[in-house]
């Protein structure tokens, strides 16, 4: 049974795909799949209760799903074209179909484990994204072809361990970088009490209270980020920089990040 947090969750993603059906069908096609969510809620409980990290699950595929069509969209908007576009082998839609199947199976390789998760992802999201994409564009395999390729990039270069090329790609590792705020951490810090090597991404996620983003000052994306102590400044240096720095979309992107009431630091 999905939480509360997951369908208000699903409600956004539908909001904000309201101008693109195809996107929405299938986005609506995947909520209803009952082996995604099985596989979804399996890789939290390994992530969480076997491993001892932060949420990997559900609502942070969704998160990740929320943020890749917010920076894709705010590209749209300053006129920058994905990689397909500019390729002239697809459109805005197909991409946008592309990252948001990405963004709800990126993790379902955390089933197995943290090690190459992002490669056991793809082997296990491969029959769902065929079996969505088949149902979604039944007659138009160059579509099939064009978005699942994507999705399976955008899946195997999220933890940066593979050089990616498509910007649609490099939204998404981004976007997954930004999923950080103390709720991703409030489980796992709630049962496991033993210290053990890892837990400054539990500590440092919990500081994060708040990340927006939306169009920024100089360039088309601005990413904002409140934390409660300076802790904070561990998940934005070594993991969401870590992500920006081997990502196609850098130069799209600022960051401003700070403790609550103090000044910002920009850091692009």
């Amino acid at each position: 049974m999905k939480s509360v947090k997951e369908v208000a969750t699903e409600s956004k993603i539908l909001e904000k795909l309201k101008s693109y059906p195809k996107c929405k069908e299938m986005v609506k096609y995947l909520f209803a799949d009952v082996e995604l969510q099985e596989m979804q809620d399996y890789a939290n409980n390994v992530s969480i209760k076997r491993l001892g990290y932060n949420d990997h699950g559900p609502v942070h595929m969704r998160q990740v799903a929320i943020n890749t069509i917010k920076m894709l969209t705010l590209l749209h908007e300053a006129g920058i074209k994905t990689s397909i576009e500019t390729e002239e082998i697809g459109d805005f839609e197909d991409s946008l179909c592309a990252i948001v199947m990405a963004s709800l199976m990126h993790d379902l390789g955390m089933m197995i484990g943290r090690q190459g998760h992002e490669e056991m992802s793809v082997i296990l999201a491969i029959p769902l994204i065929d079996k969505t994409l088949n149902k979604v564009f039944p007659e138009d395999i160059h579509k099939r072809v064009v978005i699942k390729s994507l999705a399976i990039e955008a899946i195997i270069g999220h933890m940066t361990s593979r050089k990616i090329h498509s910007l649609e790609a490099g939204i998404l590792l981004i976007a997954d970088g930004c999923d950080m705020t103390k709720g991703r951490a409030r489980i796992p810090l709630a049962i496991h009490n033993t210290p053990k090597v890892g837990d400054i991404h539990k500590y440092s996620a919990n500081a994060i209270t708040r990340v927006v983003i939306h169009h920024g000052e100089k360039k088309p994306i601005q990413i904002d980020i409140e934390m409660s102590s300076e802790v904070g400044f561990f998940q934005i240096e070594e993991v969401l920089l870590t992500k920006v720095d081997a990502s196609t979309a850098k130069q799209y992107i600022e960051i401003y990040a700070g403790v609550t009431g103090e000044e910002k630091k920009c850091y692009l």
